[in-house]
C-alpha cells in the first residue's frame, strides 16, 4: 500500500471513529478533549460533530491552520503530562478523547500512550471513550464501528 493510500485509509478511520465516539457519547455530559492539535483538521471535525461541548487541545506549539485554532481558555501548550495533570488538578470532566500524539518512531509512540495512559483515564468520566492511533493501557478496549480495519484505529470505554 502507498504512503497516500495508507493516509487516506488512516484518515478516513479517524472520520468515522470520532463520529461514531461523538454518537456514543452524545447523550452524556462532560466535555472533549484533542490530544495533539497539529494542522487542526481533528479539531475542526469535533467541533463540527459535538457542537455543544466543550474542546481542550493539548499540544507543544499552536501551528494549526488559523481557522482552528481552539480559544485561549481550552488550549493547553505544553508537554502532555504536565498538561494532563493540569486537568487532573482542575478536576476536568472529559467524556470523549481523541489521542494523536506521536514522533513518528513507533517503539516511542506506543511508550509515550503508555505513559500517558493513567492520567488519561485519571480525567475519564464513567461512560467515556477515547479513540486512539496508538495502544493504551489500563482501560478496557471495546470494538469500534464496521468501517474501521481492526487495528487501525483503537477504541477504549472508562
Amino acid at each position: 500500500m502507498s504512503r497516500l493510500d495508507s493516509m487516506l485509509r488512516r484518515f478516513a478511520a479517524q472520520r468515522d471513529g470520532l463520529n461514531w465516539a461523538a454518537e456514543q457519547t452524545a447523550d452524556l455530559a462532560g466535555d472533549a478533549l484533542d490530544l495533539g492539535l497539529g494542522n487542526g483538521r481533528t479539531y475542526d471535525h469535533m467541533r463540527e460533530v459535538m457542537p455543544n461541548r466543550r474542546i481542550w487541545v493539548i499540544d507543544r506549539v499552536l501551528q494549526c491552520h488559523p481557522s482552528c485554532t481552539p480559544p485561549e481558555a481550552d488550549f493547553l501548550m505544553g508537554e502532555a503530562e504536565p498538561m494532563l495533570q493540569k486537568l487532573v488538578d482542575n478536576t476536568a470532566r472529559i467524556i470523549m478523547v481523541h489521542y494523536d500524539f506521536g514522533f513518528g518512531i513507533k517503539e516511542k509512540d506506543v511508550a509515550e500512550a503508555a505513559r500517558l495512559s493513567p492520567l488519561i483515564a485519571s480525567i475519564m468520566l464513567p461512560g467515556g471513550m477515547v479513540v486512539s492511533g496508538q495502544p493504551l493501557v489500563g482501560m478496557q478496549q471495546i470494538k469500534g464501528p464496521d468501517s474501521i480495519a481492526p487495528d487501525r484505529y483503537l477504541f477504549y470505554r472508562t
